[in-house]
C-alpha cells in the first residue's frame, strides 16, 4: 500500500510538473509560431534561441506589483484565479500518458487515476473551470471584466453541449468512458487489417466528429476565432483586466494548460493516444518510453495547431460565434451520434 501511494505521489507531482513546464514553453512556441508566420524571428535575446524567455517572463511576473481595485470582493477576486488553475490541472489526472509496463515484479501505470468515467470527470472540471471566469470577471468590479466573464461562461456553456454530443459518439464505438480503453481500442490494425497494427485510430472513422470536436476544443479554451472573452479591442484584456503579477499569472498559465490538455484529450479519443504502430513489439520500460513520446508527439503537434489558428483565422463576431454553436455544431454533433448509433445498431445485429 505505502508503495502504490508513492508510486501515484511521484506521477501527480510529475503530472504537475509536466503541465506546468509545457504551459510555460508554450508561451514560447505561441510567440516563436507567431514570428514565423509573420516572417519575423521572435524572442532571442534571454538565452540561445530565446530558450530563457519563459523563464524571464515568470520572474517578471512575479515581481511585478500586486494590485487590488478598491471596490472588488476581496476574497472572491483572490479565490477566482486559483480556482482557473485547480481545474485546471486536476483535467490531467485520469489521462493515460502511457502504456502500462511490469518493473520489478510490479504493474506501473503511467495514469494517475484509473477510473471508469473518466470523460465524464474531465467534461465535470471542464464545467466547474466556468466558475473561476466567472467570478474573477464579476468580483473585480468592472464592466468590460463582467461582459467578459458573461461571454466566457455563455460559449464555454455552448460548446460544451455539442463536444458532449461528440464524446458520446466516440463512447459508443468503444463501449466505454475509460481513457485507457479508448486507447486499447484504437491500438488494433486499421479496418482489421494486421499490417497497419497501431493504426485503427477514431479520426478514420470519424473524421467529422474530429473537425467538431476541434473547433469546440477551441472554444473552450478561449482560443482564436473564439477568443471572444478576451477581445482587446471590446473589452480591454478580457476578465482579467483588472488583475497582475501571479494572479494574472494563474489565469495565463490555467488557458495555456487547458490547451495542453485539451491536445491531450483530442489526441486520446482520435488519434490513438500512446499507441503507435509496432507497439506489440515492445515491453517494459522501452515501451513505456515510447508510449510517452508519441502521446507526448501527438499533443505537441495539436499545440502547434492550436497556435496555427490562432494566427491564421480572423475573430468571430459574437453573433456569429454563439450562433455556429447552437444552430450548426450542435444540430451536426446530434445527427452525426444518431448516424452513428443506427451504424452500430446494424452491424450488431448482423
Amino acid at each position: 500500500m505505502l508503495d502504490f501511494i508513492i508510486e501515484k505521489s511521484a506521477l501527480a507531482a510529475a503530472v504537475f510538473t509536466l503541465s506546468l513546464v509545457v504551459a510555460m514553453y508554450s508561451t514560447y512556441m505561441e510567440r516563436k509560431v507567431a514570428a514565423f508566420l509573420q516572417d519575423r524571428i521572435g524572442p532571442n535575446r534571454a538565452g540561445p534561441f530565446g530558450l530563457f524567455q519563459p523563464l524571464a517572463d515568470g520572474a517578471k511576473m512575479f515581481f511585478k506589483e500586486e494590485f487590488t481595485p478598491s471596490n472588488a470582493d476581496k476574497i472572491l477576486f483572490v479565490v477566482s484565479p486559483g480556482i482557473a488553475m485547480f481545474t485546471a490541472t486536476m483535467t490531467s489526472a485520469v489521462i493515460p500518458w502511457g502504456a502500462d509496463f511490469i518493473h520489478n515484479g510490479r504493474l506501473i501505470s503511467l495514469q494517475i487515476s484509473d477510473i471508469n468515467i473518466g470523460m465524464l470527470y474531465i467534461l465535470g472540471f471542464l464545467s466547474v473551470g466556468i466558475y473561476g471566469i466567472l467570478i474573477g470577471g464579476w468580483a473585480s468590479n468592472n464592466k468590460y471584466s463582467l461582459f467578459s466573464s458573461i461571454r466566457a461562461s455563455s460559449q464555454m456553456i455552448s460548446y460544451e453541449l455539442a463536444m458532449g454530443l461528440l464524446i458520446i459518439t466516440i463512447v459508443m464505438m468503444t463501449g466505454s468512458m475509460n481513457l485507457k480503453d479508448i486507447v486499447s481500442q484504437q491500438s488494433g490494425g486499421l479496418y482489421g487489417i494486421s499490417a497497419l497494427q497501431g493504426l485503427n485510430w477514431n479520426v478514420f472513422y470519424q473524421p467529422l466528429a474530429f473537425i467538431l470536436f476541434l473547433t469546440c476544443a477551441l472554444a473552450e479554451c478561449n482560443r482564436a476565432p473564439f477568443d471572444m472573452a478576451e477581445c482587446e479591442t471590446e473589452l480591454i484584456g478580457g476578465y482579467h483586466t483588472e488583475y497582475s503579477s501571479m494572479k494574472l499569472g494563474f489565469f495565463l498559465f490555467a488557458e495555456y494548460i487547458n490547451m495542453f490538455v485539451s491536445s491531450a484529450i483530442i489526441s486520446i479519443l482520435f488519434f490513438g493516444g500512446y499507441a503507435f504502430p509496432g507497439m506489440q513489439h515492445f515491453e517494459g520500460i522501452p515501451l513505456a518510453l515510447l508510449s510517452f513520446g508519441a502521446m507526448m508527439l501527438k499533443t505537441v503537434f495539436f499545440i502547434f495547431v492550436f497556435m496555427w489558428i490562432r494566427w491564421t483565422l480572423p475573430r468571430f463576431r459574437y453573433d456569429q460565434l454563439m450562433e455556429l454553436g447552437w444552430k450548426k455544431l450542435i444540430p451536426i454533433s446530434l445527427i452525426n451520434m444518431l448516424i452513428t448509433a443506427a451504424i452500430i445498431l446494424y452491424f450488431k445485429g448482423k
